[in-house]
């Protein structure tokens, strides 16, 4: 039984089979759109404690451990080898943001503070607004309507229909029925 396609037009087509199907491999490398669009969700993951700078700025030297305790929380990491230190350590992880770490070290000499080591802390209001990078900053609107924006409305408005009138309701009787059958 001869072949349908002689043995050159067979191997012809196999070849650019083989090279398409190549191709087609390399449009979906890891710098393609379609792959960096579809991300698997990360989950954000904080660690430890978050200290601001106005709480290191409450630190005195001499504070008692309790005090400190009471600023700053308890530590995250107490060591037995060293008794006289407390790490702080705070990590934030957020998909499409670069990790966020955050050391600081309080020093003991017996139960008083001696010193504190550590990154310089964001204060309250930076880490908040780090957080929320995600919303645009857009224009806020105007939350107050002028005078003139008022009279404006109420000549808009339709005046309200009457109420439609309801019959008086009949006056309850004055003797009720007994509760009860006589006997």
């Amino acid at each position: 039984m001869p072949a349908l396609f002689p043995r050159q037009t067979r191997l012809v087509l196999a070849a650019a089979t083989a090279l398409a199907l190549l191709a087609g491999c390399g449009a979906l490398d890891a710098g393609s759109r379609v792959t960096t669009a579809l991300t698997p969700y990360r989950i954000e993951i904080v660690q430890g404690n978050f200290v601001s700078r106005e709480q290191v700025e409450a630190l005195q030297k001499g504070m008692h451990r309790d005090q400190v305790r009471q600023v700053l929380g308890t530590p995250l990491v107490t060591s037995v080898f060293h008794e006289e230190r407390w790490d702080y350590v705070f990590t934030l992880k957020r998909q499409g943001v670069e990790p966020q770490q955050r050391r600081l070290t309080v020093f003991f000499q017996g139960d008083s503070m001696d010193r504190v080591e550590g990154d310089t802390m964001p204060s309250e209001s930076e880490f908040v607004a780090a957080l929320d990078n995600r919303r645009k900053a857009g224009k806020v609107p105007r939350l107050e309507a002028t005078e003139e924006e008022l009279r404006t409305f109420d000549g808009k408005r339709k005046p309200a229909a009457p109420a439609p009138t309801q019959p008086a309701a009949a006056p309850a009787p004055a003797d009720y029925p007994p509760l009860e059958t006589p006997r």
